[in-house]
């Protein structure tokens, strides 16, 4: 490809040899130029019009055993038995000679002049019978008499039917300089340049290899990867037919290492240097890594100047990923350690950025420095400020090796337990003992501390947590002057503790600052998240989470800004609780999807498992059983249970409830098998889980299981002291289990000390304990309760218990004999069941059906709906949801009287009378159309 001018050059200068005026020819070019194949190719050409061939491939590891050019030009070659005796003798006595030194004139000595004169003796010989091609690859190995042979050869060519075709690489350290000299001289020797394939060249080589199609989709990462190396261009043809995608290690790769181990030596020390220093590493860095210790800028940039050439960099860099992986993969692991130990010494002596002067101190080994913890310590932390926490843990593993004290030492296993954290707790586990010493040496600082403590919690090691906790109050309160901030953090780990570790703050929730300072001052020098958490558990704990939501949404909106913070997600999952509590589910599903986008482009494991994890009880609280057990699956996949500890008990109790209420008992009962720890039921996650098994319990007709299980609830909330605070409506669905074994009158008591309860009128909480009193009392109260059942029910958002009060009230209108008004309400509540996928209530709905007019009557409406025009459809539709004819005038840019005509015919073909008997399928029509 792109050789045209050269073949017809050496055509021509084969058609002169064959008329006995002969020629030599170098063929030279950046390494992995297409020399070689230019030379194979003319040589077949030329064996096909009648030459004779003779052809050497030089190699470096044979440079020093004399005429080993000259042996592979005869002995591969078939010779007529009269000349073939002849030859064989003179490479013997070749072979056995002793050609002298002609180093101290320059010149070559007479025994080695006399023995090539022989040998060009029998080639002109050779060449009077027949012409001949000789042609020698990679001339710089060559050894130094057949170079001799070579040159005697060139001076005597004139007349004698030979042409000799030489490659050799354009060097700028040519080992053979006197030899390339006399090429340069005419008239019998010329030079041809051999470069590099064009853009139009290299897309022709790949269309020919590939195809049209195929070239057009990879051509451009083809060119990019290659420069135009017609070896390189080729290794990634040879990959993309094996693989189906290019450029692999094992093809392109290997293809560039070959090319730079046949180059000149410089070439391949200054691809290595630039692999390890990367693409803005300088002249002069590359050649002081060259070179060791001594700069050789000069050397550096003619290396540099080459390597482009060949195609091999654009610009100042490999020319990809896999090109710098390959260069350095070649080198002995001792070497590359030393190449990387000096490059970082080369950057922190220039004043390079922590990270950078780290890469290299972790890939050499080299910590045995004095800067070498304080580089890494820094790196550590712009990979934490870049989410990075992976490198960070790379960081601080050989900085905490380094450290020169026990006191920095904890403080960085510390700092390294957090950045493991973020990428899986079970790993991070390993540190926790370790840092427990610390703490009773007196190690490790307060903040730590704290982080350590919420760390022992997580994995249920309680009473280890109960003894760093002692052991920083005993510090804390010894100290004199009171250090506030340190007083201040200690505050907000006994508030922190009393909501979500409630048996290790009970009865330690004495003051630590002076009664003066109230709680909502901010202390300086703590952790904000941490305050956050504290102010939050202190709102929940208190039953004030109303007052609260406002902080909560801020907590949420700031927390891409304490990202790094150990305290962030424990903050959120606060926050998202304080939000459920108050019945802000659409602004708490809004925020835990904001936030998981965020997490996507961040490698925080852990962080998106705990996010997760709170969706999927937003979702639950939603009756979006869908989305639940997505998310909740989630979390479980990003964490292993081992990683989640206690905190296990948050998606494995929502998953065990999503699946509860879709009918899926089986896979409810699973999870139910995962072994949790008797320590989980110490923490509020155990009492998620005794609410989702005691709602399983009940699903699956163990009544007096999930009696217990509640029962169990209220119990831990009673000896923690957070009974008051409204968090679990245990006495209501204690109530429930009551109602399934017929003892309605400890379900009645129940049900009313629910509603008489601090904090029971909030609409998730109120509406459920209104519809078990509408189904425990007398018939004539059914439907008061019911009224205000549905309307706390739809306030609240929680879907499931819209459905299961539509369903009472469907009954209690069939218990008045309105028969209709039973069957819009039952249609509704089986519309949003099959909508959320709710299966055994939409069963239950679909057999109560059969006593209203069965499956028919309830499609009527469904056929009445696609009775319907488009028109007649969206207006209905904005009426479901309750806008007046103005507003949907407004809504659909047309006049209120129009609207009370298209309402006119929806009634007409509905069968009913009023907007209050629209279906809710309208409402479905108008989410599915926008």
């Amino acid at each position: 490809m792109e050789r045209d001018a050269h073949i017809r050059r050496l055509d021509h200068l084969l058609t002169n040899c064959f008329a006995h005026r002969g020629h030599a020819v170098l063929l030279e070019g950046p390494v992995a130029g297409g020399k070689t194949e230019l030379l194979r190719t003319f040589a077949a050409k030329a064996t096909e019009a009648g030459a004779r061939f003779l052809g050497a491939s030089c190699s470096a590891a044979e440079r020093a055993l004399p005429f080993g050019v000259v042996n592979q030009l005869f002995r591969g070659t078939v010779w007529p038995a009269e000349q073939s005796g002849r030859i064989d003798a003179l490479l013997d006595s070749l072979r056995s000679g002793d050609f002298g030194d002609g180093s101290a004139t320059g010149l070559p000595a007479p025994e080695l002049v006399r023995a090539c004169h022989e040998l060009a003796a029998v080639v002109l010989g050779l060449a009077a019978e027949a012409p001949l091609l000789i042609g020698v690859d990679d001339l710089r190995d060559a050894d130094v008499p057949s170079l001799e042979f070579l040159l005697h050869l060139v001076r005597r060519i004139g007349q004698a039917r030979i042409l000799l075709v030489l490659t050799d690489q354009t060097t700028p350290w040519p080992l053979n300089r006197r030899f390339r000299g006399e090429l340069s001289r005419p008239p019998y020797a010329e030079r041809l340049c051999v470069d590099p394939l064009t853009p139009s060249g290299s897309a022709r080589l790949i269309a020919d290899a590939l195809g049209e199609e195929t070239a057009r989709e990879v051509g451009e990462a083809f060119l990019g990867a290659s420069g135009g190396s017609p070896l390189l261009l080729h290794a990634l043809v040879d990959d993309h037919r094996r693989h189906g995608e290019a450029p692999l290690a094992q093809g392109y790769g290997l293809a560039l290492v070959s090319a730079l181990q046949r180059a000149e030596p410089g070439l391949l020390q200054a691809a290595r240097a630039l692999a390890v220093l990367g693409p803005d590493a300088t002249p002069a860095e590359i050649g002081r890594l060259m070179a060791g210790e001594a700069a050789d800028t000069d050397r550096a940039g003619v290396a540099l100047r080459a390597l482009n050439a060949a195609g091999f960099l654009d610009g100042s860099r490999l020319r990809h990923p896999v090109a710098v992986t390959a260069v350095l993969d070649d080198l002995p692991s001792q070497e590359r350690a030393d190449l990387h130990r000096r490059a970082a010494h080369l950057l922190y002596d220039r004043g390079a950025g922590a990270l950078e002067v780290a890469r290299h101190l972790i890939e050499a080994g080299h910590t045995q420095v004095p800067w070498a913890e304080t580089v890494l310590s820094e790196a550590a932390e712009h990979a934490l400020l870049d989410d990075r926490p992976d490198l960070a843990v790379e960081c601080l593993k050989p900085a905490h090796q380094a450290a020169a004290d026990e006191r920095s030492r904890s403080a960085l296993r510390a700092r390294l337990a957090q950045a493991e954290w973020q990428l899986s707790p079970s790993s991070a586990a390993r540190h926790l003992s370790p840092l427990t010493a610390a703490v009773g040496a007196g190690h490790l600082g307060l903040s730590d501390g704290l982080v350590l403590i919420r760390q022992l919690l997580w994995h249920g090691r309680g009473e280890e947590a109960a003894d760093v906790l002692g052991r920083l109050r005993a510090r804390a309160s010894s100290a004199r002057p009171v250090n506030l901030a340190e007083a201040g953090a200690l505050r907000d780990i006994e508030v922190w503790l009393a909501w979500t570790h409630p048996t290790l703050a009970r009865g330690r929730r004495t003051p630590v600052l002076p009664a003066d300072l109230r709680y909502g001052v901010v202390t300086p020098g703590t952790d904000p998240q941490l305050q956050a958490a504290a102010s939050l558990s202190d709102a929940l704990s208190r039953g004030r989470a109303q007052e609260a939501a406002d902080h909560a949404e801020q907590v949420l909106r700031d927390l891409p800004l304490h990202r790094r913070s150990p305290w962030a997600e424990e903050a959120a999952m606060i926050a998202v609780r304080v939000l459920i509590q108050v019945d802000r589910l659409s602004a708490a599903a809004s925020w835990c999807d904001r936030l998981l986008e965020t997490t996507d482009a961040r490698n925080a494991t852990t962080t998106r498992a705990v996010l997760s994890a709170a969706r999927a009880d937003v979702a639950v609280h939603q009756g979006d059983l869908a989305a639940a057990r997505r998310h909740a699956r989630s979390a479980l996949e990003l964490l292993t249970p081992r990683s989640w500890g206690v905190a296990v008990g948050l998606p494995l109790s929502t998953l065990i409830l999503a699946a509860t209420r879709t009918g899926e008992h089986e896979e409810a009962a699973r999870q139910l098998t995962h072994s949790v720890g008797d320590t989980m039921f110490q923490s509020r996650f155990g009492l998620q889980y005794l609410y989702a098994r005691g709602h399983h319990f009940l699903a699956t007709n163990h009544s007096h299981a999930a009696l217990a299980d509640f029962l169990s609830c209220g119990e831990l909330l009673r000896d923690w002291g957070l009974d008051a605070a409204g968090l679990l409506p245990w006495r209501t669905n204690a109530a429930e289990a009551w109602l399934r074994l017929d003892n309605k009158d400890q379900a009645r008591r129940l049900i009313h000390e629910q509603l008489a309860r601090p904090g029971a009128g909030t609409s998730r909480t109120r509406g459920p304990a209104l519809r078990l009193l509408a189904v425990a009392g007398p018939p004539g109260r059914r439907l008061p309760l019911l009224t205000e059942a549905i309307d706390l029910a739809e306030a609240s958002g929680d879907r499931f218990e819209q459905v299961r009060v539509l369903a009472e009230l469907s009954r209690a209108h069939r218990a008045n004999n309105d028969k209709r008004r039973a069957r819009l309400l039952l249609r509704q509540a089986l519309h949003v069941a099959n909508m959320c996928e709710m299966k055994p209530l939409a069963q239950e709905l679909l057999s109560v059906s059969a006593d209203l007019g069965g499956a028919e009557s309830m499609a009527d409406g469904l056929e009445g709906i696609a009775s319907l025009t488009d028109s007649e459809r969206r207006v209905a539709s904005l009426a479901v949801l309750g806008y007046t004819n103005r507003e949907i005038g407004v809504k659909l840019y047309i006049t209120a009287s129009t609207v009370e005509q298209h309402l006119t015919r929806v009634y007409r073909k509905l069968k009913i009378r009023r907007r209050k008997d629209l279906p809710a399928d309208l409402w479905a029509n108008l989410r599915k159309t926008g």
